[in-house]
């Protein structure tokens, strides 16, 4: 019997998380979560204010995120989670003591990013912000899964699912 999907969709702020999350969920018939769901006030009311995160604000969110995760994966699910998990330390907590999980990177160019930040009403997230993420972000390596993300959506979640298919 082969293990349901657990997925981690990675990236700085504005590559396309939540949407094509929701979408790979879907197709692959796994629970989504947002890690955005689990930011403590204070680290949303920072980020509002135009403040990046540092990894001593990181730390309490990574763990209850790595809880959720660990939930979903004891209770037999399989989930797509959606993360910017900007770090290779960030990832090796959620990673820390689960079965493997998949990192998938959706990589969009800054031009992209910065006009997809500006278009957003509403959320708690600063276009002001997206130099300071992209100045965070630490490549996957071998064992992630870099993805254009500049597409459709449904374009970007049939590129990842053909590569999770084919490893």
């Amino acid at each position: 019997m082969t293990a349901p999907p657990r997925v981690v969709l990675c990236g700085v702020a504005g590559c396309g998380k939540t949407t094509v999350g929701r979408a790979l969920a879907d197709r692959l018939g796994v629970a989504f979560v947002d890690a955005d769901d689990f930011h403590p006030p204070a680290n949303l009311a920072r980020m509002a204010r135009g403040e990046p995160l540092d990894d001593g604000a990181r730390a309490g969110w990574l763990t209850t995120v790595h809880g959720e995760l660990a939930r979903r994966i004891d209770a037999g699910g399989g989930v797509v989670l959606a993360c910017s998990a900007l770090r290779a330390r960030h990832r090796t907590r959620l990673q820390d003591g689960l079965p493997p999980l998949r990192f998938v990177h959706l990589r969009v160019p800054p031009a992209t990013l910065a006009a997809r930040l500006a278009a957003r009403v509403g959320h708690f997230f600063p276009a002001s912000l997206l130099p300071s993420q992209l100045a965070a972000w630490e490549d996957l390596g071998a064992d992630g899964l870099a993805v254009d993300g500049d597409g459709p959506p449904d374009h970007v979640v049939a590129a990842i699912a053909r590569a999770l298919a084919a490893r």
